[in-house]
């Protein structure tokens, strides 16, 4: 059955298509990172270092789900072609836990509530991203895919900063625009459902005016049997492609520790320096400015002075303000720290995929994505389980915290062996 053809997609498809990520990103910044992550360590957990122990193992587990059934769902939607059902499936059990999370109160009979909630959430956010990524290759045309990404991306940042800002001076800064009661914590509970409507409301333009690639008749099970062939296929040929296997490596390290930060952002904010729920949705505010700036002004960096030495200036980047924020005592200069580490997530992250775009030969390069999108889950619940069994044993957020930057040293180190890939007149 012949799909139609991508440039034949209206602007409006595409449109509506990056919108999505603009109402996905709400759960991340206001769930995962800045709001109910600290809210549930402070507030809903018994205290803060047992609280930080069991939110990295519910992103543990969350993670190593995510890591296991990730890949093959990717597949499975190469296989069965429609990705509307699954992408609907996932994004409404996103939605609903999001939701849902307005019942927990601030007592320690709601810590397994909330944990499940929020470990629901994720997987349902991260799956939903699969079908989401699976979508453009139909929709775009060729040389516009990468255009399109990086606009969904901005997109992203943009409604992660704008729902912080509703948040912010809506809800949780008094008075707030919507009069919301402070008792009971409602105030921040509220949250949760603004955020779960947000993703809704934003989400509907995708499934109203994004068309879904037609079914390809392969029954589901035979889907999921293709797709672990084309998984094992995808490892045996990269024993023949030993860089681009150093370099998924040193990846999958430095990419646990970019998971494992936005995961602990809030938290540390919050029980390390004593910042209040308005004071760290500020330093979110922040974070996104910073992250778009340096997105935006390393564009160019990458073809200058090529992805792997953008990598590795962005993981110094990393390193170097990540491992003061361990050592400061004062807030001041944890916002300073904090907020130059945001200049360097974008170009580590985009300068990853131009590096295996560059590295990986023509005729492997959709497997080698299928890689790289394996390397960035499967382990990823090992940093979370690190910073929680960590801070729980030595009873310090700050040492918990060293697990992040142990991991961008590991990557750092090795992308040190990793070379430069071919200029294009070699591929």
């Amino acid at each position: 059955m012949s799909e139609p053809r991508p440039s034949a997609r209206p602007v409006r498809a595409l449109v509506a298509w990056a919108l999505y990520d603009w109402a996905n990103s709400g759960f991340a910044a206001l769930v995962q990172t800045f709001v109910f992550a600290a809210y549930f360590t402070r507030a809903v957990a018994e205290n803060e270092t047992l609280g930080t122990a069991l939110w990295g193992n519910m992103m543990g587990v969350a993670g190593l789900v995510i890591g296991l059934g990730g890949p093959v769902l990717g597949a499975v939607a190469d296989r069965s072609g429609r990705r509307k059902p699954w992408l609907a499936a996932f994004t409404a059990l996103c939605i609903l836990a999001t939701g849902l999370l307005w019942f927990i109160r601030p007592e320690a009979d709601f810590v397994w509530p909330a944990l499940l909630l929020a470990g629901a959430g994720t997987i349902g956010s991260e799956y939903a991203m699969v079908f989401y990524n699976a979508m453009l290759p139909d929709l775009a045309r060729p040389g516009t895919v990468g255009r399109w990404s990086g606009w969904g991306w901005g997109l992203g940042y943009a409604g992660g900063l704008v729902l912080l800002v509703v948040a912010l001076y809506g809800l949780v800064q008094p008075p707030g625009w919507f009069g919301v009661s402070r008792d009971h914590a409602l105030h921040i509970r509220a949250v949760m459902p603004l955020t779960a409507l947000w993703y809704l409301l934003f989400c509907l333009p995708l499934f109203l005016f994004t068309p879904d690639a037609p079914s390809t008749g392969i029954p589901l099970s035979r889907a999921v049997g293709r797709a672990m062939v084309q998984l094992r296929d995808s490892l045996r040929d990269l024993r023949g492609h030993r860089d681009i296997a150093l370099f998924l490596l040193a990846r999958m390290f430095y990419n646990d520790g970019l998971t494992t930060m936005f995961a602990f952002g809030g938290i540390y904010a919050a029980a390390t320096f004593g910042m209040e729920p308005g004071e760290v949705i500020l330093f979110g505010i922040g974070l996104n400015v910073t992250a778009g700036l340096g997105a935006a002004s390393f564009a160019w960096l990458d073809d200058r002075i090529g992805p792997r030495r953008t990598i590795l200036l962005s993981l110094v980047g990393l390193v170097v303000p990540g491992a003061a924020i361990l050592l400061v005592q004062d807030k001041t200069l944890f916002w300073i720290f904090g907020l130059a580490i945001g200049i360097f997530v974008g170009p580590v992250q985009a300068s990853s995929r131009s590096y295996l775009a560059a590295a990986a030969p023509a005729e492997l390069r959709t497997e080698m994505f299928g890689l790289l999108a394996l390397s960035g889950k499967l382990t990823s619940f090992i940093g979370p389980f690190l910073v929680g069994w960590l801070t729980l044993a030595s009873g310090s957020q700050r040492i918990g915290m060293g697990a992040v930057v142990a991991l961008f040293v590991l990557g750092l180190a090795g992308m040190l062996f990793v070379p430069d890939p071919p200029s294009p007149k070699e591929d």
